[in-house]
């Protein structure tokens, strides 16, 4: 079932943070469901603007319709992530999304706020829900870009006046995490404080966090020794999930690591076994480790066991 992500924020918000997980294909499609089901948890499919253009959109629009036929109990909501105007337009007027996430982020403030605006206006009109950013993380993601000496933290005194003028629904914050495989390095960590004076100037708003991939160690380990040369890689402590929860972030994004985990899956298969050519072989197994490390995720997130709760609010 298709809701919107302020229905999902709503149930979530103080207790637990839901699951952005972005997907390309069908066995991302296939193990996100199973892995959600398993652990009972609503979730938010996102697409990227890369991720519609990699397969073409109506692709994968089909693949989460046949997803959400053959997983009738499956609760989430289907996320345009990191849009462009353009591309938030195309997904507003698809009457398929649920939400679009406006990234202006890179404009100064006021036109942050202008470009903002004119999304929300359009998608509130069709029933839509936005997410905005204000400060900007660092590192890669699909076509942002931010050098880490051009990334910068939400300012949570320009918070409010944004939300207020821009009439957003949801804000992706700034507090130390960082786009890709590389976020951290040494003892850095999520800058509760700043997350506290944001939720302190915007009592009961849901607020996201991007780039919060946890790189774990493991998958990296397992990639290098099958030959990968993914060096220096560390990511978001998974365990500081539930705090970010209690002070008002309700969405977490989670997408390089899904993306490790193909990687892995797939190098240890043809490592092991030159000889397989079956593209179907790799696939099931990623399906079933996807599954488990979504299942696993959630745990962290605190969405584990919440289906039934979100299902009779809703109902």
């Amino acid at each position: 079932m298709i809701v919107t992500t302020k229905k999902l924020f709503e149930a979530a918000y103080g207790k637990y943070a839901i699951g952005a997980y972005n997907i390309n294909n069908l066995e991302q499609t296939m193990g996100l469901f199973r892995g959600n089901l398993d652990s009972q948890a609503p979730f938010i499919i996102q697409l990227s603007k890369g991720a519609r253009s990699y397969t073409n959109k109506v692709m994968l629009e089909n693949l989460i319709r046949g997803a959400d036929e053959v997983f009738p109990d499956a609760i989430f909501a289907v996320h345009l992530d990191h849009g462009d105007e353009e591309t938030c337009y195309d997904c507003i007027n698809s009457g398929f999304y649920s939400s679009v996430m406006i990234d202006a982020s890179h404009e100064e403030f006021d036109n942050n706020i202008a470009v903002t605006k004119r999304v929300v206006d359009a998608a509130h009109a069709k029933g839509i829900v936005v997410e905005a950013e204000l400060g900007q993380l660092g590192g890669v993601e699909e076509h942002v870009k931010v050098d880490e000496a051009n990334a910068k933290l939400t300012d949570p005194k320009q918070a409010k006046e944004f939300v207020e003028r821009s009439g957003c629904d949801s804000l992706a914050v700034a507090i130390g995490t960082s786009h890709g495989a590389f976020k951290f390095s040494g003892s850095q960590s999520l800058h509760f404080d700043v997350l506290a004076e944001i939720q302190k100037n915007l009592p009961e708003f849901p607020l996201v966090m991007h780039g919060s991939s946890s790189v774990p160690q493991e998958e990296v380990e397992r990639i290098n020794k099958a030959g990968g040369e993914i060096l220096g890689a560390k990511g978001v402590d998974a365990t500081q999930f539930k705090e970010a929860a209690s002070l008002g972030v309700t969405k977490i994004n989670i997408d390089t690591d899904g993306r490790l985990v193909w990687t892995r899956v797939h190098r240890e298969v043809f490592a092991e076994h030159p000889e397989v050519f079956d593209l179907r072989n790799p696939g099931t197994i990623f399906m079933a480790e996807y599954a488990k490390f979504i299942a696993r995720k959630n745990e962290y997130l605190g969405s584990a066991g919440q289906l039934a709760n979100v299902r009779k609010m809703i109902s």
